[in-house]
């Protein structure tokens, strides 16, 4: 896939202190197949569907041990000049920019509600080879307990402009770069424990959710919500044996209508 505008969610990766782990869980949920790890990079193993780079797994840096959550990268033109951004709009830079071989240009930041995301300038690595087949990258949302922070930030950041959804069960905006909707917003309920903290939520194609699911638990993941069936798919919330939270979602079974929604000036 060519460079994506800026803004657009163009890469996922998750430390994982047990990666042989990870890797056989990743491999029975979504199909995955792993290059050998990068001894340059800190064992940086990218994970492939049908030769395609959908994602990476890499073990934490010394010092980095904790519990285990997937990273969402934004494309970014120029990274330098998105961190700026980010610290003028009140986020806070955890990684400063740095090169990555001829790859590109990481960032690492939050925001002011706390949700950690990154940032990727591309060089040779563009990011996803593919999105939205199974096995891959096909959505994703803020999930936080501040939704007005995120609602602030993100929009100075990288220009999405807002829809609400008309839905008083929840309080859920899409941002959208042009006429492309590229990322979610979820208000954080009463419903997650207070212990959890502000996160990214990344959807992942299956073929088939309930089977996904079937074999998630069985590897010792654990099911957090669904199945449930959909206008936009059937989905399900998993966290996976090491704490990862992220979802599958089978994009060709929808069932409902398209909720509506207003544009947010």
């Amino acid at each position: 896939m060519a460079v994506q505008p800026e803004g657009t969610p163009c890469w996922a990766d998750a430390m994982f202190s047990d990666l042989e782990g990870a890797k056989s869980f990743y491999g029975d949920v979504l199909g995955w197949t792993f290059a050998e790890a990068s001894t340059e990079f800190g064992n940086y193993t990218q994970a492939y569907v049908n030769d395609k780079a959908v994602a990476a797994v890499v073990p934490p840096m010394p010092g980095q041990e904790g519990q285990s959550q997937w990273c969402l990268y934004f494309a970014a033109q120029d990274a330098a000049a998105t961190a700026a951004r980010i610290r003028d709009n009140g986020g806070e830079v955890l990684m400063e920019p740095m090169q990555v071989g001829d790859f590109g240009t990481m960032c690492l930041a939050r925001d002011p509600g706390g949700v950690v995301f990154g940032v990727w300038q591309a060089g040779t690595h563009e990011g996803f080879d593919t999105t939205a087949e199974p096995g891959a990258y096909t959505w994703a949302e803020v999930f936080t307990r501040e939704p007005e922070k995120s609602d602030a930030f993100f929009p100075a950041v990288f220009s999405y402009q807002q829809k609400e959804m008309a839905d008083e069960a929840m309080d859920f905006r899409i941002y959208d770069l042009g006429e492309r909707s590229v990322l979610g917003r979820m208000k954080m309920t009463d419903d997650f424990p207070p212990e959890m903290p502000p996160y990214i939520n990344v959807y992942f194609a299956v073929e088939d959710c309930d089977d996904a699911v079937a074999k998630a638990t069985k590897a010792g993941g654990v099911l957090r919500f669904g199945p449930m069936d959909t206008p936009f798919g059937r989905f399900a919330a998993l966290s996976d044996p090491q704490g990862a939270n992220f979802s599958v979602i089978d994009i060709t079974r929808t069932e409902g209508d398209m909720p509506k929604t207003t544009d947010v000036s």
